[in-house]
C-alpha cells in the first residue's frame, strides 16, 4: 500500500518516466509473445523459435537498465529525515523501489497481452481486429501458462536488478546512512563554518576554485581535489571492443556475406561480434568521458573549462555507462541498415519494434541519467550561484560538456559503425 501510495503521489515528471517504464515492458512483453507465436506456428522447427526468444534478451536488458536509471530518480524513495524514524530504512526503501518498479512493469505486460490478443483475434471490438493472425499463429490454441510465464518476465528481472542495484551494504546502511537519513551530519564531517560564502565550500562543489577566481575571490572557496582516478575497465573494453571487430571481420571471410535469416549457422559468428563490440563499448564509455573531462582543461583553462571538465570527470561512470549503450545500439542499427539495404529482406514488424525498444530505452536511460546528475549538482550549483556566478555560465558548462562528448562519441560511433557493417557488405 506504501508503494502505491508513493506512485500515486509522485509529481507528473517521475509519473513520466514510470510510464517510459511501463511502455518499455509492454514493447518487450508483446516480443516476447511474438516469439511464443512463432514458436506455435512453426512447430517443425524449434530452433527458429528459440533463436527468435533469445533475440528478446537485448529488448529485456534494455528495458531493465532503464528501470534502474528510473528507480534511481524516484525522489519517493530516497532517505529524507524523519523516515528512518517511522520504519523506513535503507532495506525499506530498496524493497519499495522494486515493488514501484514491478507495477510499472506489470502495467506494461498487461498491455502487451491485451495487444497480442487483439491482434490475434481472440479479443474483437477494436480496430486492427485479428491483423496479425498469420505472424501470431491465431489458428493454435495459447498455452496460456507459457504465456504468462514471460509475461512476468520483464516485472521479475526488472525489480530483481532494482532490488540488487540498490541494495543496502554495510557502508550504506551504517552509521553515516542513519545520520543523513534522519538529516544530521556524519561525524567525521566538520561543523559548517559561520561564513556563508564558507559554507558553499563546505557542500563540497567539484569546481569552487575555478568560480573563486573567476570572481576575483580566490579564498572564498576552498580547493577540492579533481577525480583522483579514472574509471576503471577502460583497458578491459578497449580488448573487447577489438575482439568484437576481429571476431566481424573473421565472419565477413564467408562468402556470401552471412544474413541474419540464416542463424544460427553462418550469422552466429556476426551477432557474438556484435554483442563483444557492445560490451567493449559499455566498459570503455567512461574512461573515455573522463578523457574528454581531461581535455577539456588542458592548455590553461578557464573558469568554464574547468567547471564543464571537472563535472565530467566526477560523473564519468553514471553519464559514460548509458553513452556507451547508445553508441553501441547506434552502431548495431547502422550496420543493420547497411546488411538490409543489400539484399536481405527488409525488417519486419517485431523487427522494427524490437529496434524502437532498444533504442528509445537507450535515449530515455541517457536522459535519466542526466537527470540524475543534475539532481546530484544541485548543492554544487546553489553554492556558485551564492558566490555570484551568472546562471548564464552554468548553462554555458552544460553546453561545452554536450559539444565534447559529442566530439568524442560521435566520430567513434560512425567508426565502430563502419567497421561493423565492413564485412557484411562485401
Amino acid at each position: 500500500m506504501l508503494a502505491l501510495r508513493l506512485t500515486r503521489a509522485a509529481r507528473p515528471a517521475v509519473q513520466l518516466r514510470r510510464l517510459l517504464v511501463a511502455a518499455a515492458s509492454a514493447g518487450t512483453g508483446f516480443l516476447l509473445l511474438g516469439s511464443l507465436g512463432y514458436a506455435l506456428g512453426h512447430s517443425a522447427t524449434p530452433g527458429a523459435g528459440a533463436l527468435r526468444l533469445a533475440w528478446c534478451v537485448a529488448p529485456l536488458a534494455a528495458t531493465a537498465y532503464l528501470a534502474l536509471a528510473v528507480a534511481r530518480t524516484d525522489p519517493g524513495t530516497r532517505p529524507r529525515p524523519g523516515l528512518s524514524a517511522v520504519g523506513l530504512g535503507p532495506a525499506r526503501l530498496m524493497a519499495i523501489s522494486a515493488l514501484t518498479t514491478a507495477l510499472s512493469c506489470v502495467l506494461g505486460s498487461m498491455v502487451a497481452l491485451m495487444f497480442f490478443l487483439h491482434l490475434r483475434g481472440d479479443i474483437t471490438g477494436m480496430p486492427f481486429d485479428g491483423d496479425g493472425a498469420k505472424l501470431l499463429a491465431a489458428d493454435q490454441p495459447l498455452p496460456v501458462p507459457a504465456a504468462l510465464t514471460l509475461l512476468l518476465l520483464a516485472p521479475a528481472v526488472a525489480s530483481l536488478t532494482v532490488a540488487l542495484a540498490l541494495r543496502p551494504s554495510e557502508r550504506r546502511s551504517g552509521a553515516r546512512w542513519y545520520d543523513t537519513a534522519l538529516g544530521r551530519r556524519p561525524a567525521e564531517a566538520p561543523e559548517p563554518p559561520a561564513d556563508g560564502k564558507a559554507a558553499g565550500a563546505a557542500d563540497g562543489e567539484h569546481t569552487g576554485e575555478a568560480v573563486g577566481e573567476s570572481l576575483g575571490e580566490p579564498e572564498a572557496v576552498a580547493v577540492p581535489p579533481a577525480p583522483r582516478e579514472a574509471p576503471a575497465g577502460f583497458p578491459w573494453g578497449v580488448a573487447a571492443l577489438a575482439g568484437g571487430l576481429a571476431v566481424q571481420a573473421y565472419a565477413g571471410r564467408v562468402t556470401p556475406a552471412p544474413s541474419l535469416a540464416a542463424l544460427p549457422a553462418e550469422g552466429a559468428a556476426v551477432l557474438a561480434g556484435w554483442m563483444l563490440t557492445a560490451l567493449g563499448l559499455v566498459l570503455a564509455a567512461p574512461g573515455l568521458t573522463y578523457l574528454a573531462g581531461r581535455l577539456l582543461q588542458c592548455a590553461q583553462p578557464g573558469a568554464l573549462r574547468l567547471l564543464a571538465g571537472r563535472v565530467l570527470m566526477a560523473e564519468a561512470t553514471r553519464i559514460g555507462r548509458p553513452l556507451g549503450v547508445l553508441c553501441a545500439v547506434a552502431s548495431a542499427v547502422f550496420a543493420m541498415t547497411v546488411l538490409y539495404d543489400r539484399s536481405a529482406p527488409p525488417f519486419g514488424p517485431l523487427t522494427l519494434l524490437a529496434t524502437l525498444v532498444v533504442a528509445g530505452c537507450t535515449l530515455a536511460t541517457l536522459l535519466t541519467a542526466a537527470v540524475e546528475a543534475r539532481q546530484t549538482r544541485a548543492d554544487t550549483n546553489a553554492a556558485l550561484l551564492r558566490l555570484g556566478a551568472p546562471a548564464t555560465m552554468l548553462r554555458s558548462a552544460a553546453a561545452l560538456r554536450a559539444g565534447a562528448l559529442l566530439a568524442v562519441f560521435g566520430p567513434l560511433t560512425l567508426l565502430i559503425a563502419y567497421l561493423s557493417a565492413l564485412p557484411t557488405t562485401r
